[in-house]
């Protein structure tokens, strides 16, 4: 099974065309300014799971157009995007730069949708990277965030990235607990996703009860097809291709195993190649065809280092760092607009007192006056 269940990042949408492609090409034609800017991001959104190098040149343009143009909202989600492309590519340290820098636009704005955006996925980063704790940090700020918001669509992603770290974790009765609220909460919108079904199966999977978890992978497949989400059908046929192969069902491994790898190259999502890989090794050791097994388990660890790099790792570590600094300075500033605050409100009574005192002396000298006056006419 893929070692990340479908951890989820997030995409900022505007929610202004009903139809996510023919209206946003039609739009394209005559849009200006933010409005165009929008639009390519748009169509980022509507791209990225099918058509991903054409995704990432409508956000560059946005990007081009929002700074001439000075649209910093549309800087931050065109970063976002950006940051989304190159996680699925697998180029982790590269995502989170882009994360950043989106963070710090929207930090600056104040908007807290985008801000809730980023640190989901900031979270997927770390939850990939391994290191659950500032993942759950993350996710459980966005998920605050998003309630606070009452983002329901965005709600029901939160659910399924909380249940897929919890899923990581081996807490499976709290990861069921996440991807069945996600699932009935999609359910009460009207609108079904794949994600949390996926993630049920792959409890099931964990369980060893192989059975449940294809009855609910087909299930979640249908539907992301349907979606036309090509990056979590990628996701399922990984999945169902180990699933088979735990089976002995190697025919069947295969197929989704090699649908897999020829997906993954199309959509450039190279970040799956390691779990595909090391798939497709079991499967050929269970026939017995040990010198594939063996190929094939090399090509693993090499696509694996390639993605755990030691250098990817040290700029991640810079990239922490720059993010805890970044939360400092927030943090000073709060501190210092706080002391600021108090020496307003200190000075503010010290001038009351003063006044109340002049009030006073120039009542007692007025009374001194009136009564010298009272005494001289008598």
């Amino acid at each position: 099974m893929y070692k990340h269940p479908i951890i989820l990042f997030l995409l900022l949408s505007f929610g202004a065309f009903a139809n996510p492609t023919d209206s946003l090409e039609n739009a394209l034609k005559t849009a200006k300014g933010d409005l165009k800017v929008k639009t390519l991001n748009e169509l980022f959104r509507v791209y990225i799971n099918s058509d991903p190098v054409r995704a990432i040149g409508y956000t560059r343009e946005a990007l081009t157009l929002a700074t001439e143009i000075e649209d910093k909202k549309g800087m931050a989600a065109s970063y976002n995007n950006l940051g989304v492309a190159y996680r699925s590519q697998g180029a982790l340290d590269k995502s989170l730069e882009y994360y950043l820098i989106a963070m710090r636009i929207y930090d600056n704005l104040k908007n807290q949708d985008g801000i809730a955006t980023i640190k989901s996925n900031i979270a997927t980063i770390y939850s990939m990277k391994k290191d659950y704790g500032q993942a759950m940090k993350y996710f459980e700020e966005s998920h605050k965030h998003f309630t606070e918001l009452k983002d329901q669509p965005k709600l029901v992603i939160a659910m399924n990235n909380l249940g897929s770290l919890h899923s990581e974790l081996q807490l499976y009765e709290q990861a069921l607990k996440y991807f069945t609220q996600a699932s009935q909460l999609s359910e009460k919108m009207g609108k079904l996703y794949s994600d949390p079904l996926n993630n049920i199966g792959n409890l099931y999977y964990k369980q060893g009860n192989y059975k449940q978890a294809i009855e609910y992978y087909e299930r979640a497949i249908a539907l992301a097809k349907k979606e036309n989400n090509q990056m979590t059908v990628l996701n399922i046929m990984v999945n169902m291709g180990e699933v088979y192969a735990r089976q002995g069902q190697s025919n069947k491994a295969e197929h989704y195993l090699d649908s897999a790898a020829k997906l993954s190259k199309q959509l450039q999502a190279y970040v799956y190649e390691p779990a595909i890989l090391k798939s497709l090794a079991f499967n050929y050791s269970k026939q017995g065809k040990m010198r594939e097994a063996y190929e094939t388990f090399v090509l693993y660890d090499q696509a694996k280092e390639k993605l755990n790099s030691e250098e990817s790792n040290r700029k991640i570590a810079q990239m922490e760092m720059a993010l805890d600094l970044q939360e400092k300075e927030k943090e000073v500033e709060r501190l210092k607009s706080q002391e600021e605050m108090t020496a307003l409100q200190l000075k503010n009574t010290r001038m009351v007192i003063t006044l109340i005192i002049l009030a006073a002396v120039a009542g007692i000298a007025f009374i001194n006056v009136y009564v010298s006056k009272r005494k001289a006419s008598r």
